[in-house]
Order: structure tokens, then sequence, then C-alpha cells
């Protein structure tokens, strides 16, 4: 039996339009993770440092992600990831 909601939900199926450091992205999982974001906003690396990852969302919550973590991915979101001064 098909599900009409989940198959229009984000990350089912449609592209979700996202930003990471000013560079417009495509994705079509529902969540996003810290190493996802990381290799989308440096893909040649390098990926033995620590990244700050900080997100700006105006349909809910604006937050940050750390390694190991995930979140949920909205239209229109925007990633700022710098290299982080913290080892």
């Amino acid at each position: 039996m098909s599900n009409e909601h989940s198959e229009n939900a984000p990350g089912h199926n449609k592209p979700v339009q996202i930003v990471i450091n000013g560079q417009p992205h495509s994705v079509t999982q529902q969540r996003i993770s810290y190493e996802e974001v990381v290799r989308l906003a440096f893909p040649e690396g390098p990926f033995d440092i620590t990244y700050a990852v900080d997100y700006a969302n105006d349909h809910g919550p604006d937050g940050t992600v750390t390694q190991g973590q995930d979140t949920k991915v909205r239209e229109g979101m925007s990633f700022n990831v710098i290299k982080s001064s913290r080892s």
C-alpha cells in the first residue's frame, strides 16, 4: 500500500535545496550528518581535522552539528562549515 504523504515528504524522492558555505546543493535524504555536510563543503578534505558546522533554518530551530551527529533536512537550510581551531 502506498502512503502519499511519505512519498512527498522531504528526503523521499523529492530533492531538497540547501546551501553550504554559500553554494547550493540538492539532497534527497531526510537527515544529513556532520560528515556529509563537511564532504559537501570540502570535497577534497582534509578530513583528519575538526570542523565547526552551524546551520540556520527558516522552518525550525537553528543549531550546530558535531562529529557523529545529524540533523533533519529542511528546504532552504543554510550551513556554515569552517575549520575549527579546537582539537
